[in-house]
């Protein structure tokens, strides 16, 4: 299990890490260069891309390849070659950079080959070492029914890098071999690149943006509801991958209860930069999650049964106001709670709190129908995020009550305030725990390990949830 202090709330440092986008869609997943460079390095070794290389005809590619003088020095080299193959490959470490324009990416896909060739003349195999990169773009092309989606082309291998050795010297008569067959292979391998190992580059990335989406889809449970998320556009941003999100929040049988799919140009919704992965999710959307793990609901409770050293100090507060009054609370007197709004997040000054309407009434027993008193209560709890697991887990710490108004009165009119203290401890005692009972089984955030990550960073900004890779050079946290 995490530390809390693992998760950081972010404010002031958001101004220089984060860059605010134009306008805040309900939620947006940035995908950082290095996500990408895993999922394709994993979807090329899925498809077996290091058994295309060693597969690779190079001999007919040699012939196919040669023409004029260079056809006639294949013809001479192939009488005296037995067989010329690929012995040993591999595919080192990709990179994905940003090109100048800003909206699209360069692949690059670094190959090592051996291979190996012998003569009828000696036994001895000719070994030749291989170097070639191949190159691709990722951008945004639009389909048929005029949607955006993602897309890798211009495949090829890279100019300047191919660079083909003999790996250890031989006889003067290998050695000259050795050299004619270099440099028929020189044309021959960036065209093999080009046609055995580029389709396979694009079906890998394929896979890569389905897993994406299907990610993106993900249904996230929330206890009998569920939070879905539905791709609005795709885009290329710098060194990322972009995914404008719209949500909805649907019930047990799948109907949508409530419908994200807008932008507000009014928020500034953050957007962080040079981190390997961050969903970015607006602050309604983040209100109506907790509302549906925390609907509005009615709580009774027989103050002198369950709680009872708390009905006597109610007792005795109520005996400031009224003597007559408190003398009528019996043995099942009872506390009712009303919470009328779902807790929203807000943050001040460094920190989180969740503020809600909440309606108390006292009874003084449980056979009278009409309460002593109605009181409204507008409350505040300080809000701690942290991660247990693959969930994102929500306490709250304390409950305050900020103000408090009186509704309803059959004791005649009096100052509520004079049971603000009171009102605070039966929220405490009552209200505090069943709502934290109610968040003990968090969200689930499949998407931290599905993305390759085993913790994330939680952070609460004044308009959005931003989660990020605990790997994030993001600090200066709320919450230690």
């Amino acid at each position: 299990m995490a530390s809390p202090r693992t998760f950081t709330f972010l404010c002031g440092l958001l101004a220089t890490n984060l860059v605010a986008a134009t306008l805040s869609p309900p939620a947006v997943l940035r995908i950082g260069p290095e996500v990408i460079k895993e999922k394709l390095t994993q979807k090329l070794k899925d498809r077996d891309a290091v058994h295309i290389l060693q597969q690779l005809p190079l001999l007919s590619a040699m012939q196919e390849s040669s023409q004029g003088v260079l056809a006639k020095l294949v013809s001479s080299i192939l009488k005296h070659i037995l067989w010329l193959k690929v012995t040993s490959a591999s595919i080192l470490q990709l990179q994905v950079l940003p090109l100048p324009n800003s909206q699209e990416l360069l692949v690059k896909i670094p190959l090592d080959m051996v291979a190996g060739f012998n003569t009828p003349l000696v036994k001895t195999i000719v070994q030749l070492h291989m170097e070639a990169e191949a190159e691709a773009v990722i951008h945004l092309e639009t389909s048929e029914v005029g949607e955006d989606q993602l897309v890798l082309s211009d495949c090829s291998n890279t100019r300047g890098s191919l660079r083909i050795s003999l790996l250890h010297k031989l006889s003067f008569f290998l050695n000259s071999i050795a050299e004619n067959v270099i440099k028929c292979l020189v044309p021959a391998l960036p065209k093999l690149v080009k046609s055995e190992l580029c389709p396979v580059v694009r079906e890998a990335f394929g896979d890569v943006r389905e897993d994406l989406l299907n990610l993106v889809k993900l249904p996230t449970s929330l206890n009998s509801d569920l939070l879905e998320f539905e791709l609005l556009s795709p885009a290329i941003d710098g060194s990322a991958v972009q995914f404008n999100l719209g949500a909805k929040l649907l019930d047990s049988e799948g109907n949508v209860i409530m419908l994200f799919n807008d932008t507000v140009d009014s928020l500034n919704l953050p957007v962080p930069s040079n981190v390997p992965f961050s969903l970015v999710v607006r602050k309604d959307v983040v209100n109506a999650v907790v509302a549906a793990l925390l609907p509005p609901e009615e709580l009774m409770v027989l103050l002198d049964y369950v709680l009872p050293e708390l009905a006597r100090r109610l007792k005795l507060s109520i005996r400031v106001i009224s003597k007559e009054a408190a003398d009528k609370l019996g043995p099942t007197q009872i506390a009712k709670i009303l919470t009328q709004d779902t807790p929203e997040f807000l943050v001040d000054r460094g920190s989180a709190r969740a503020a809600q309407l909440i309606v108390l009434e006292i009874f003084p027993t449980s056979e009278v129908r009409r309460p002593l008193f109605t009181v409204g209560i507008e409350a505040s709890s300080e809000a701690q995020f942290y991660t247990e697991d693959d969930h994102l887990m929500l306490h709250f710490n304390d409950i305050s009550s900020d103000r408090i108004h009186l509704m309803n009165s059959d004791i005649g009119l009096f100052n509520p305030e004079l049971l603000k203290n009171i009102t605070a401890e039966i929220l405490v005692s009552i209200l505090l725990p069943h709502q934290n009972g109610k968040l003990r089984s968090g969200i689930p955030v499949s998407m931290v390990k599905a993305l390759g990550y085993e913790t994330a960073s939680w952070s609460l900004v004044e308009d959005a949830l931003v989660i990020t890779s605990a790997s994030s050079n993001l600090h200066s946290p709320l919450f230690r």
